[in-house]
Protein backbone atom coordinates (compact mmCIF):
# COMPACT_ATOMS: atom_id res chain seq x y z
CA UNK A 1 0.00 0.00 0.00
CA UNK A 2 1.39 3.41 -0.97
CA UNK A 3 0.30 6.07 1.54
CA UNK A 4 2.57 8.78 0.16
CA UNK A 5 1.09 10.90 -2.60
CA UNK A 6 3.92 11.17 -5.11
CA UNK A 7 3.13 12.65 -8.46
CA UNK A 8 4.48 10.86 -11.52
CA UNK A 9 7.78 12.37 -12.68
CA UNK A 10 9.04 13.16 -16.15
CA UNK A 11 12.73 12.33 -15.66
CA UNK A 12 14.98 14.51 -17.81
CA UNK A 13 17.64 11.81 -18.01
CA UNK A 14 18.28 8.42 -19.56
CA UNK A 15 20.64 7.51 -16.71
CA UNK A 16 20.01 3.91 -15.68
CA UNK A 17 21.24 4.75 -12.18
CA UNK A 18 18.67 7.53 -11.68
CA UNK A 19 15.96 5.24 -13.04
CA UNK A 20 17.01 2.46 -10.63
CA UNK A 21 16.80 4.81 -7.64
CA UNK A 22 13.30 5.99 -8.60
CA UNK A 23 12.21 2.38 -9.17
CA UNK A 24 13.67 1.33 -5.81
CA UNK A 25 11.42 3.80 -3.97
CA UNK A 26 8.42 3.00 -6.16
CA UNK A 27 8.20 6.45 -7.75
CA UNK A 28 6.43 6.29 -11.10
CA UNK A 29 8.25 8.08 -13.92
CA UNK A 30 8.88 8.36 -17.63
CA UNK A 31 12.44 8.99 -18.84
CA UNK A 32 13.40 11.45 -21.57
CA UNK A 33 16.87 12.36 -22.84
CA UNK A 34 17.44 16.11 -22.46
CA UNK A 35 20.35 16.25 -24.93
CA UNK A 36 21.88 19.52 -23.70
CA UNK A 37 25.39 20.98 -23.91
CA UNK A 38 26.99 20.16 -20.56
CA UNK A 39 30.11 22.29 -21.01
CA UNK A 40 31.36 24.20 -18.00
CA UNK A 41 31.21 27.99 -18.35
CA UNK A 42 34.52 29.73 -17.58
CA UNK A 43 34.67 30.78 -13.94
CA UNK A 44 31.58 28.73 -12.98
CA UNK A 45 31.79 26.97 -9.61
CA UNK A 46 30.59 23.40 -9.19
CA UNK A 47 27.33 24.20 -7.37
CA UNK A 48 26.29 26.82 -9.94
CA UNK A 49 27.25 24.39 -12.72
CA UNK A 50 25.16 21.42 -11.54
CA UNK A 51 22.17 23.59 -10.65
CA UNK A 52 22.29 25.28 -14.08
CA UNK A 53 22.41 21.92 -15.85
CA UNK A 54 19.60 20.47 -13.71
CA UNK A 55 17.33 23.44 -14.49
CA UNK A 56 18.26 23.38 -18.19
CA UNK A 57 17.55 19.65 -18.48
CA UNK A 58 14.19 20.08 -16.75
CA UNK A 59 13.27 23.08 -18.94
CA UNK A 60 14.14 21.27 -22.19
CA UNK A 61 12.06 18.23 -21.29
CA UNK A 62 9.21 20.37 -19.86
CA UNK A 63 8.99 22.24 -23.19
CA UNK A 64 8.96 18.93 -25.06
CA UNK A 65 6.34 17.10 -22.96
CA UNK A 66 4.28 20.16 -21.98
CA UNK A 67 2.80 18.49 -18.93
CA UNK A 68 3.57 17.16 -15.51
CA UNK A 69 6.34 17.41 -12.96
CA UNK A 70 9.76 17.30 -14.61
CA UNK A 71 12.90 16.25 -12.73
CA UNK A 72 16.31 17.42 -13.90
CA UNK A 73 19.54 16.41 -12.14
CA UNK A 74 23.25 16.68 -12.76
CA UNK A 75 26.17 15.32 -10.77
CA UNK A 76 29.82 16.29 -10.70
CA UNK A 77 32.87 15.49 -8.58
CA UNK A 78 35.26 18.05 -7.09
CA UNK A 79 38.75 17.19 -5.87
CA UNK A 80 41.45 19.74 -5.06
CA UNK A 81 39.16 22.45 -6.50
CA UNK A 82 39.01 20.66 -9.85
CA UNK A 83 35.63 19.77 -11.33
CA UNK A 84 35.62 16.24 -12.75
CA UNK A 85 32.87 15.38 -15.18
CA UNK A 86 32.71 12.17 -17.18
CA UNK A 87 36.08 11.01 -18.54
CA UNK A 88 36.67 11.31 -22.28
CA UNK A 89 38.38 7.91 -22.50
CA UNK A 90 40.26 5.33 -20.40
CA UNK A 91 43.37 7.50 -20.10
CA UNK A 92 41.27 10.40 -18.80
CA UNK A 93 39.63 7.96 -16.35
CA UNK A 94 43.11 6.94 -15.13
CA UNK A 95 44.01 10.63 -14.66
CA UNK A 96 40.89 11.22 -12.58
CA UNK A 97 41.42 8.11 -10.48
CA UNK A 98 44.99 9.24 -9.71
CA UNK A 99 43.56 12.58 -8.52
CA UNK A 100 41.04 10.80 -6.26
CA UNK A 101 43.45 8.21 -4.88
CA UNK A 102 43.98 8.58 -1.12
CA UNK A 103 41.89 11.77 -0.85
CA UNK A 104 38.55 13.16 0.19
CA UNK A 105 36.45 14.65 -2.58
CA UNK A 106 32.94 16.04 -2.94
CA UNK A 107 30.11 14.68 -5.06
CA UNK A 108 27.68 17.50 -5.86
CA UNK A 109 24.28 16.98 -7.46
CA UNK A 110 21.96 19.75 -8.59
CA UNK A 111 18.25 18.86 -8.54
CA UNK A 112 15.46 20.82 -10.24
CA UNK A 113 11.74 20.10 -10.28
CA UNK A 114 9.68 22.04 -12.81
CA UNK A 115 5.95 22.14 -13.33
CA UNK A 116 5.77 22.00 -17.15
CA UNK A 117 2.40 23.72 -17.55
CA UNK A 118 3.43 26.90 -15.71
CA UNK A 119 7.26 26.88 -15.85
CA UNK A 120 7.35 27.02 -12.05
CA UNK A 121 10.46 25.40 -10.57
CA UNK A 122 12.40 24.67 -7.40
CA UNK A 123 16.12 23.90 -7.39
CA UNK A 124 18.65 22.84 -4.80
CA UNK A 125 21.81 20.77 -4.46
CA UNK A 126 23.32 18.09 -2.24
CA UNK A 127 26.98 17.62 -1.31
CA UNK A 128 28.41 14.29 -0.14
CA UNK A 129 32.03 13.77 0.85
CA UNK A 130 33.80 10.56 -0.18
CA UNK A 131 37.24 9.25 0.73
CA UNK A 132 39.11 7.00 -1.67
CA UNK A 133 41.81 4.63 -0.47
CA UNK A 134 45.27 4.83 -1.99
CA UNK A 135 45.11 3.07 -5.35
CA UNK A 136 48.13 1.43 -6.96
CA UNK A 137 48.74 1.85 -10.69
CA UNK A 138 47.71 -1.80 -11.12
CA UNK A 139 44.38 -1.08 -9.40
CA UNK A 140 43.85 2.09 -11.45
CA UNK A 141 44.59 0.24 -14.69
CA UNK A 142 42.32 -2.66 -13.70
CA UNK A 143 39.42 -0.37 -12.86
CA UNK A 144 39.83 1.84 -15.96
CA UNK A 145 39.94 -1.28 -18.16
CA UNK A 146 36.55 -2.37 -16.79
CA UNK A 147 34.84 0.45 -18.74
CA UNK A 148 32.71 1.14 -15.64
CA UNK A 149 34.25 4.63 -15.18
CA UNK A 150 33.57 5.84 -18.72
CA UNK A 151 30.09 7.34 -18.24
CA UNK A 152 30.40 8.39 -14.59
CA UNK A 153 31.25 11.78 -13.10
CA UNK A 154 34.66 11.46 -11.47
CA UNK A 155 35.27 8.18 -13.32
CA UNK A 156 33.78 5.83 -10.75
CA UNK A 157 30.59 4.07 -9.69
CA UNK A 158 30.36 3.64 -5.93
CA UNK A 159 27.70 0.95 -6.38
CA UNK A 160 29.97 -1.08 -8.64
CA UNK A 161 33.59 -2.19 -8.74
CA UNK A 162 34.82 1.11 -7.26
CA UNK A 163 33.26 0.13 -3.93
CA UNK A 164 36.52 -1.78 -3.35
CA UNK A 165 38.32 1.57 -3.02
CA UNK A 166 35.87 3.63 -0.93
CA UNK A 167 37.03 4.10 2.66
CA UNK A 168 34.44 6.50 3.99
CA UNK A 169 31.29 8.40 3.03
CA UNK A 170 29.98 11.53 4.76
CA UNK A 171 26.46 12.33 3.55
CA UNK A 172 23.79 10.85 1.31
CA UNK A 173 24.83 7.66 -0.48
CA UNK A 174 22.26 8.02 -3.29
CA UNK A 175 23.75 11.40 -4.15
CA UNK A 176 26.97 9.60 -5.09
CA UNK A 177 25.03 7.18 -7.28
CA UNK A 178 23.50 10.19 -9.08
CA UNK A 179 20.16 11.14 -7.52
CA UNK A 180 19.74 12.40 -3.93
CA UNK A 181 16.26 10.91 -3.58
CA UNK A 182 15.55 12.50 -0.19
CA UNK A 183 16.14 15.95 -1.72
CA UNK A 184 13.85 15.10 -4.66
CA UNK A 185 11.14 14.11 -2.21
CA UNK A 186 11.58 17.30 -0.17
CA UNK A 187 11.40 19.47 -3.29
CA UNK A 188 8.31 17.60 -4.54
CA UNK A 189 6.47 18.68 -1.40
CA UNK A 190 7.40 22.33 -2.08
CA UNK A 191 6.31 22.68 -5.70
Amino acid sequence: MDDLQREKLMLASRSPRRAEILQAVGWEFEAFAAGIDEALIAGEDAVTYVKRLAVTKAAVVAARVGRGLVLGADTTVVVDRQILGQPEDREDARRMLRLLSGKWHEVITGVALMRAEVSCSVVDHVVTRVRFSEMSEVEIDWYAASDEPLDKAGAYAIQGLASLFIEEVDGEYFNIVGLPIRKVYELSKRI
